[in-house]
């Protein structure tokens, strides 16, 4: 089996799905496990620092540890910074064997950090009987010193193994989301994957084709433009007419994307993309945009929470890192003038929140995933999870898949 410890919602278990195969995950949150439950995963509801090794002995060949970042996040108090030396040492004292987790844990600062060890003391025991074959681990990049420590020991019982940050923005997820990762394998070198996106995109050469552009939030999101790649509206207003900006020859692949439950083509109801145009770009007579038209325009922008130096993205780049909590209701779509606008021309449109299905689909999920829980819970589980799109070129080369450039290749 596949074991996947905090498995929350389950970006790596869908990613390990539409790769053609399934994990058994532990996860604690109600709510996690019953989106698990209605998205079809095998879960067990525990607490995994309490769950006992021993039934998944003899019996695993991959394994997967992405434990709770809220002790380590900048969105917290980062007092898994202050606990990290008593982190290393339960670390080092469980790959002896030895548990010393109830002394460290009267020692933190948050109870949470000590999190971060408990895949140690899976690995420790799975390791006596010579499994597992390979692992994933993710968690925010300043948990990176631990996954370091994690890949000296696991080099010393037959491993190779890499530790680095990754840009989930360079697999072509849209969002600009860094991540500590460590992989690790008994049958072949552990390396990160080839990044298939970049912040530009690069012209082909003698040794392959370059690497494609980030993907969009407008183009996660299925929204239209003109000729320009950003919904262009005026007061009230929505995208105008013309192409939508996919690379060539993506539409038909999109669309048989959708039917996988990958991409969703089209916006949700009540995105900023839907709503109707202000009178100024409409035809007369007909109430249809006018294409190319440009009055006094914005453009629509992601701004993550009200603090003043909040990361605010246009809807022509990627997102940046999506968390939430108590900050969802501060996740609001926003308009900018895309050029000073002259006394007395049309206001703003009004700020917009952004929905649970659209933080979804910027983090790689289904348009139609089955999240459950009211709309905070659910904030809650998609600022958690790992993106899938990530996950599987993370996971891909262990399972003996490929992965191209092909940003739609997951649907194939």
């Amino acid at each position: 089996m596949i074991l996947d410890l905090f498995a929350g919602p389950g970006g790596w278990s869908h990613a390990l799905a539409v790769l053609g195969v399934r994990d058994v995950g532990l996860e604690w949150d109600a709510w996690a496990c019953k989106t698990r439950a209605a998205a079809g995963q095998l879960t067990i509801r525990t607490d995994v620092a309490a769950y006992p090794v021993a039934p998944f002995l003899g019996k695993v060949t991959g394994f997967i540890a992405s434990p709770p970042c809220q002790a380590w996040s900048v969105a917290g108090k980062r007092l898994g910074l202050v606990d990290q030396p008593l982190v290393h040492q339960a670390v080092a004292d469980l790959a002896q064997g030895r548990d010393s987790r109830d002394q460290l844990l009267a020692a933190c600062h948050d109870p949470r950090s000590l999190l971060a060890a408990e895949p140690m003391r899976y690995l420790h025991a799975l390791n006596q009987h010579g499994q597992p074959e390979w692992i994933a681990m993710e968690e925010v990049p300043d948990v990176l010193p631990l996954w370091r420590q994690y890949a000296a020991i696991l080099r010393t019982w037959g491993f190779s193994a890499w530790a680095g940050i990754l840009n989930a923005a360079d697999y072509g997820v849209p969002q600009t989301r860094r991540r500590a990762i460590l992989l690790a394998s008994r049958t072949r070198n552990a390396g990160p994957p080839v990044p298939t996106h970049a912040q530009r995109a690069e012209p082909e050469s003698l040794f392959g084709p370059g690497r494609i552009q980030w993907v969009s939030m407008a183009q996660a999101l299925g929204w239209g433009a003109t000729d320009r790649p950003v919904p262009t509206v005026c007061a009230g207003g929505g995208p105008g007419g013309g192409p939508e900006p996919f690379p060539s020859g993506a539409r038909k692949t999109l669309s048989e994307a959708r039917h996988r439950g990958t991409w969703m083509p089209h916006p949700p109801a009540n995105s900023p993309a839907n709503r109707a145009p202000c009178p100024a770009e409409q035809a007369p007579g007909t109430g249809h945009p006018v294409a190319g038209a440009a009055p006094v325009g914005w453009r629509w922008t992601l701004r993550h929470n009200s603090h003043a130096h909040a990361t605010v993205r246009t809807v022509d780049e990627p997102a940046g890192t999506l968390f939430f909590g108590h900050r969802a209701n501060e996740c609001m779509w926003r308009a900018e003038p895309v050029a000073p606008t002259p006394p007395g021309s049309v206001p703003a449109p009004d700020p917009i929140r952004i929905t649970a299905a659209e933080a979804g689909v910027l983090q790689t999920f289904p348009a139609d995933y089955p999240w459950q829980g009211n709309k905070g819970q659910v904030f809650s589980q998609v600022g958690n999870a790992v993106p899938p799109r990530l996950a599987a070129h993370l996971l891909a080369p262990h399972l003996g898949k490929s992965l191209t450039r092909d940003d739609f290749a997951l649907a194939a």
